[in-house]
């Protein structure tokens, strides 16, 4: 499952006020270091920073399906290697015990009790 991607209401809020502040004047400057292309930079850098941000997240979530896929097939391969030592020592063997697996006798089995019936205990 994707991650959701960051958007910013403040990003969406302070473009709309620039582009106000613009039509106001093109080289607004409101001293003491307020200018419009200062207020343009700063929102630039946001916006900079949350592709940046979408973007691991994109690759966090592709890194995550790949470590699912390989997870999966690691699973597999290990019952297929847990399989092979059945075949060549057999399912009753220590070898097949050491190597995972259950011996034969060592299984629990359940009892299947009938409708109607009741175990003693």
């Amino acid at each position: 499952m994707a991650r959701a991607k960051r958007t910013s209401t403040r990003l969406q809020k302070a473009e709309r006020r620039a582009a106000g502040m613009g039509s106001i004047k093109p080289n607004l400057d409101m001293g003491n270091g307020m200018t419009l292309n200062e207020f343009w930079a700063a929102i630039d850098d946001m916006r900079d920073r949350q592709k940046k941000y979408n973007e691991i997240l994109s690759t966090v979530d592709q890194l995550y399906n790949e470590m699912i896929d390989a997870e999966k097939a690691l699973a597999e391969r290990s019952e297929r290697m847990l399989n092979a030592v059945a075949v060549v020592y057999g399912r009753n063997s220590s070898e097949y015990e050491m190597a995972g697996g259950k011996r034969r006798p060592e299984r629990r089995r359940s009892r299947q009790v009938a409708p109607g019936q009741q175990s003693v205990a």
